[in-house]
């Protein structure tokens, strides 16, 4: 949609056979991915992720910087732009706006703000805002109740169904099952 070439990072967990992995990487290629590259960063670190940097670079080399194009008109109002990555990317039937969220884009828009590109927040379980819609669900809306403006950092971004925006912060967090074996040294629960 792009224009540009894509890499996908197959990340790789201790419970993923070698055949799941394969075949993720088959369907990615076969999609028109430009590579399709194992990522194992969560358990090695940096090393994990040095063959998908390296894709990453050539990917970039080979790109025809004149077919890059966005995904939406520049120009597009505010509400315009959402329904585009609404409907384009998540393949929802439309967006619903709350009534503050209509306030707030005419606020932004008359503010001078309304040319600035769209980050939308939304649960990450799901490309519709219902995080048990699993999979490719169709039939759907976007429901934005808020826009937030990062002016700073030059983009608004909607707050998508219930979605709350404490950065990546779980319910549960994962240093509770982290310990340090005294005697050995190892770290354990990292994964």
């Amino acid at each position: 949609k792009f224009g540009v070439n894509v890499v996908v990072a197959v990340n790789k967990f201790k419970t993923d056979t070698d055949e799941e992995i394969e075949v993720v990487k088959q369907m990615s290629m076969k999609a028109g991915a430009y590579d399709a590259v194992l990522s194992n960063h969560w358990a090695e670190g940096g090393a994990g992720a040095a063959e998908l940097g390296k894709a990453v670079g050539r990917a970039c080399k080979a790109n025809d910087e004149n077919n890059f194009r966005f995904l939406y008109n520049v120009n597009a109002s505010i509400q315009e732009k959402i329904e585009t990555i609404s409907k384009d990317i998540y393949g929802a039937d439309g967006v619903d706006f709350s009534e503050i969220a209509e306030e707030q884009m005419a606020k932004y828009k008359e503010a001078g703000f309304g040319n600035l590109p769209i980050c939308i927040a939304k649960t990450q379980y799901s490309f519709s805002c219902d995080p048990s819609a699993k999979g490719v669900p169709t039939g759907f809306r976007i429901s934005v109740r808020e826009i937030r403006a990062c002016v700073g950092a030059g983009f608004l971004y909607p707050i998508c169904g219930d979605i709350m925006t404490i950065p990546g912060l779980p319910t549960r967090p994962g240093f509770y099952d982290v310990d340090i074996d005294v005697e050995t040294g190892e770290v354990k629960g990292l994964f």
